[in-house]
């Protein structure tokens, strides 16, 4: 019986971590829930967990709720997928850091896109503070879901 609650703890820590970061919304720190796309990214395309692109989907579209930004992260996050399904040279279950450049790029060009469509010099030092933020919270948050996911 412990043994099958640890297995169903594991396979939902994804899941869990990914509502917490969503629900966990401050305006400074995790604007509209925005953390949770570390999680969506990492369990979407760099280790991909079964049932896992449904929920990104939901999760995006949540963010584009809390951010009044109508569908914008969860069309971003389609056209990432089908980059990523249609890609034959670079393997992100194999690279090092667990993808952070590929998400630093990713993450980069959705915020650029959000301030050059309202460009502001306080939107731009906003843009910049959560690019920054996120980028240093992705090593953590993914190894954590790595460590506890992990099969040992």
């Amino acid at each position: 019986m412990k043994k099958k609650i640890i297995n169903f703890l594991r396979a939902a820590t994804p899941f869990l971590i990914t509502i917490a970061l969503w629900r966990l919304s401050v305006a400074f720190w995790n604007p509209a829930g925005i953390l949770a796309i570390i999680p969506v990214f990492y369990c979407s395309f760099v280790r991909p967990i079964p049932w896992f692109v449904p929920f990104a989907i939901i999760i995006c579209f949540l963010i584009d709720y809390r951010s009044e930004t109508l569908v914008y992260w969860t069309v971003l996050y389609f056209i990432f997928y089908a980059i990523n399904g249609f890609q034959n040279f670079i393997d992100l279950t194999r690279m090092d850091k667990n993808a952070l450049k590929i998400f630093m790029i990713f993450f980069c060009i959705a915020i650029a896109i959000q301030t050059i469509a309202d460009f502001t010099v306080d939107g731009m030092m906003r843009a910049t503070w959560l690019f920054a933020w996120t980028s240093v919270l992705y090593i953590p948050i993914t190894a954590l879901i790595k460590k506890v996911c992990d099969d040992r």
